[in-house]
């Protein structure tokens, strides 16, 4: 087995025990890059000369008999939404293209502290905004497991950078699907996170950071990195539980799986259903009581609606100056937040209060809610976003996304993992929501789930 079809967590194993230096893995995946990123266009920035110097010392660090942080010496490409010091970070916009930080957003500055060695930035889209990786400043980013079709978005250069074996996991950013829906086209774990757990410089429960990985062990691996207490950030929690260090599977005997196809009223493309009717088969096979249920929140829509739209309205004065380098669907998102009403926005904040209650007194009966992660298979790069499903049209480009979405407006965790592939060879995610905080759970719950599937060892033929 090559070092990057290894896992993360053996790879951390192998260089705290220094079978493996920093430097040489580090160098294995800058090889790698060279060879393969040229078909998916993943890694959009690579700051070598930054990233040697960094193993460098992590090696000389570990010679020294240093105490060495849970992600020493694995290397990571940070979404290029997020700052890194040093590195050019460019949110997907011409507007933004030569911007280089002097500082680490909160999260990267965790990565580092745990020992992880930055070396460059994942693609993404404009601005975050779009489940389709593309942008004027760097392309399109495409699928491993098929180059015509898309990684989704908007953490699709992360997705597709793991997926293609060109880091060992991925930091992503959610909003309405952005870990999910990559995850799932991706054939990969993608965690939301509880808002919080990730340090965030946005006050807002809607956007969190999470981590994506091959396994739920390589992601539980990425957040105990990640996450943790810092200063002037009033969201961040305190706890890096140990759990996430040594990930051990659930027992899913008796588990409680609520399961709905649909949410109850969404289009979902039969390829999808017939998969995921394989991974209720899998739950029951393997103890877990499964049974039809859903929470009620078709009102989750224009709730979404109205808050994203909020947080868009925060990008009008680069629409003010800079609208014919905006693309299309990011004015009309931008332009629908500025013309809220308070009205508007009060009734969404208490819709997103009712709903979360609501969610949490059905999860109170159901130790997890099983759903379909995207309602869709992955659809061709020259396609910008879904339309209609199963005939049914798709008004908005965020529309198609409401299986994680809805969820989103919940404020509870949701992992994607890996159920299966379609005839065609796409991959397909099935989602699981788990109680407020309750993101260890999750994670033990989808490891126990990955391990009795063949999935997650199904890798893309590309390179």
């Amino acid at each position: 087995m090559t070092l990057h079809e290894t896992s993360a967590v053996e790879l951390a194993r192998l260089l705290h025990t220094r079978r493996l230096s920093a430097r040489e893995l580090l160098t294995h995946y800058l090889d790698r890059i060279e060879k393969v990123n040229p078909a998916i266009n993943a890694i959009v920035t690579v700051a070598p000369e930054q990233a040697l110097a960094a193993a460098t010392a992590a090696d000389e660090a570990a010679a020294r008999g240093a105490d060495l942080g849970p992600l020493h010496g694995l290397p990571i490409a940070v979404k290029d939404l997020a700052e890194t010091a040093g590195i050019r970070t460019t949110l997907g916009s011409p507007i933004m293209a030569a911007h280089v930080p002097d500082h680490d957003e909160a999260f990267v500055g965790n990565l580092r502290a745990a020992g992880a060695i930055v070396f460059g930035k994942t693609n993404t889209p404009e601005f975050g905004a779009g489940s389709q990786t593309f942008n004027k400043v760097f392309g399109t980013t495409r699928n491993p497991y098929d180059p015509a079709r898309t990684p989704g978005g908007s953490s699709g250069g992360a997705a597709a950078a793991v997926a293609a074996g060109l880091v060992p996991f991925a930091d992503g950013s959610d909003l309405a699907a952005s870990v999910r829906n990559p995850a799932s086209f991706c054939n990969l774990v993608g965690l939301r996170t509880t808002p919080g757990l990730v340090p965030d410089n946005v006050l807002n429960p809607l956007a969190v950071i999470g981590p994506i990985a091959r396994t739920p062990a390589d992601a539980a691996l990425l957040l105990a990195g990640m996450c943790g207490r810092t200063s002037g950030l009033p969201l961040s929690r305190p706890d890096r539980p140990a759990g996430f260090l040594s990930l051990h599977p659930a027992d899913l005997r008796g588990l409680r799986v609520a399961w709905t196809p649909d949410l109850g009223d969404l289009a979902v493309s039969p390829e999808v259903t017939a998969v995921l009717d394989g991974a209720r088969a899998t739950l029951e096979e393997l103890g877990c009581s499964v049974a039809p249920a859903a929470p009620a929140l078709s009102d989750a829509d224009e709730v979404f609606q109205v808050l994203r739209a909020l947080l868009m309205a925060e990008l009008g004065p680069l629409l003010a100056g800079h609208r014919d380098q905006l693309k299309e669907t990011l004015v009309w998102n931008i332009e629908k937040g500025l013309a809220l009403s308070g009205a508007e926005i009060a009734a969404a904040l208490a819709g997103r209060a009712a709903i979360f209650e609501r969610t949490r007194a059905f999860l109170s009966d159901y130790d997890v809610l099983a759903l379909p992660t995207v309602q869709v298979t992955p659809f061709p790069v020259d396609v910008e976003w879904v339309t209609e499903i199963n005939g049914e049209p798709q008004a908005t480009y965020i529309d198609w996304l409401r299986s994680c979405s809805r969820i989103t407006v919940t404020a509870h965790p949701a992992i994607s993992v890996p159920a299966g592939f379609t005839p065609s060879g796409m991959p397909v995610g099935l989602q699981f929501v788990g109680s407020y905080g309750a993101d260890l759970r999750l994670l033990q719950i989808a490891q126990a789930f990955t391990e009795a599937t063949p999935y997650t060892s199904v890798r893309p033929s590309i390179g």
